[in-house]
């Protein structure tokens, strides 16, 4: 039999991987979390033989949580669910302990094949994940530019982000203004989720 622990911030896509595993022969659903904080607590009570983490759970992400799984008593494996566009996650997934690597927007037939290869030991890199992570377009942005929209990213205002780089909050408006031409967004808060998304800072 094999044990999954599914693991998402979103009760939806959670609830729906868990009723396509449930209904396959010989597959168990042996718990469902929200947060990656609650990942290895649950493992711990319930044995998985798999867990199906998504890339962006709340409160740990679904690559920290496959450390700490790995790093515990178990023989937990783990399949880490990709969202698009997302080159970073490709590069720390295949130098962390993760057994499976799956895109968001695979079909139904790849996690159960996912989960039931991983199961009995192989590395699967699902072509949908790996496809999305090499087609994402190049960062557009300079050095400087990822440096400034990052501080934006952190709450400072053009004023702080100037004081720290010793500009104007003028020059750093301007900037700002540039990269949202660069990225294509319509403002600093659209640059920044696009940025984000993308693993461009």
């Amino acid at each position: 039999m094999i044990r999954v622990l599914i693991a998402s911030g979103l009760r939806l896509p959670r609830e729906a991987m868990a009723a396509v595993l449930s209904g396959i022969p010989g597959v168990q659903v042996v718990a469902q979390v929200a947060t990656g904080t609650a990942v290895a607590p649950c493992a711990v009570r319930t044995g998985p033989n798999v867990a199906v983490l998504d890339a962006d759970l709340p409160g740990l992400d679904g690559i920290s949580v496959a450390v700490r799984l790995r790093s515990a008593p178990s023989d937990c494996r783990v399949v880490l669910v990709t969202p698009p566009n997302r080159p970073d996650l490709l590069g720390r997934a295949l130098t962390a302990p993760v057994d499976g690597l799956l895109s968001r927007s695979a079909p139904l037939e790849a996690l159960t094949d996912t989960v039931n290869r991983v199961a009995h030991g192989e590395r699967v890199l699902e072509p949908h994940a790996v496809a999305e992570a090499l087609h994402t377009p190049d960062n557009p942005l300079g050095a400087g530019e990822v440096g400034i929209l990052r501080l934006a990213s952190y709450g400072h205002t053009p004023e702080e982000i100037g004081a720290a780089l010793h500009l104007s909050a003028g020059t750093i408006r301007n900037k700002l203004a540039a990269i949202n031409r660069k990225i294509g967004a319509r403002n600093r808060i659209e640059s920044i989720r696009i940025a984000t998304t993308r693993g461009w800072i």
